[in-house]
C-alpha cells in the first residue's frame, strides 16, 4: 500500500507585502486631495477676490499646481499648502482683473433666480460689491485671516496651523481686520447716506 504525497504550500510570509506602485498611491492622494478641497478651494478663490466668471478656471489651476507639486506637500499639510496656492492665484486674478479694459462677466447682468423678487437681487448684488470693495482694500495677511475666521469659519488655532503662524498672529490680524472691515463699511455707509440726502 502505497501513501500518496501530500503537496503543502510554504506559509505566506506575512512581513511581505505587494509592491507598491508610486504612480498609482500619487493619483489616490491627488484624487482625494480634489475631491476633499475642491469647495474649499472655490470658496478661498471667490473670498479672496477672483471674478466669479473665473473661479472654476482658477480651482483647475489651483488643482494643477497641486499636481505638479504634489510630491513637494507634507502628508497632513494639504489644506495649507491649496490655501496658498489659491491665494496666489486669486491675487494675480485680481491684478488682470484691474488691467482689462472691457466689462468683466461679473458685472453683467447677474442671472435672475426663479423665485428671487428684483429687489431681493439688487440687494443681494449690492451687498456682494460692497464686501468686495471693503476686502479688496485690505492687505493680504488681513484679508486672508478675516475670511478664513468670518466665511470658512476655521478656529484661530486652525488659522494658525493652515498658516504656519503663530495664534497670537492670528488674533492680532483678526483683531486688525474686523476694525478695518467696520471703519471701512461705516466710511462706504456714510456716504451712501450723504448722497441720498443730497
Amino acid at each position: 500500500m502505497t501513501t500518496a504525497a501530500v503537496y503543502e504550500a510554504p506559509p505566506l510570509d506575512r512581513g511581505l507585502s505587494m509592491p507598491r506602485d508610486p504612480a498609482r498611491d500619487r493619483e489616490v492622494r491627488l484624487r482625494r486631495l480634489v475631491d476633499g478641497h475642491i469647495d474649499f478651494v472655490a470658496r478661498v478663490l471667490r473670498n479672496s477676490g477672483t471674478p466669479q466668471a473665473d473661479v472654476d478656471d482658477e480651482v483647475q489651476r489651483t488643482f494643477i499646481v497641486a499636481a505638479r507639486r504634489l510630491d513637494d506637500v507634507r502628508i497632513g499639510a494639504e489644506k495649507s499648502f491649496l490655501f496658498r496656492i489659491a491665494l496666489n492665484l486669486a491675487a494675480h486674478a485680481r491684478r488682470t482683473m484691474a488691467r482689462r479694459r472691457e466689462v468683466s462677466a461679473d458685472q453683467a447682468p447677474e442671472q435672475i433666480e426663479r423665485f428671487a423678487t428684483p429687489e431681493a437681487l439688487t440687494d443681494q448684488k449690492r451687498m456682494r460689491e460692497l464686501l468686495d470693495r471693503v476686502l479688496d482694500k485690505m492687505e493680504e495677511p488681513l484679508r486672508a485671516t478675516f475670511v478664513l475666521h468670518e466665511f470658512e469659519e476655521m478656529s484661530t488655532s486652525e488659522i494658525a496651523e493652515l498658516l504656519g503662524i503663530p495664534r497670537g498672529t492670528v488674533a492680532s490680524r483678526l483683531r486688525r481686520a474686523r476694525i478695518e472691515f467696520r471703519e471701512r463699511v461705516g466710511a462706504i455707509e456714510a456716504l451712501g447716506k450723504r448722497e441720498r440726502e443730497t
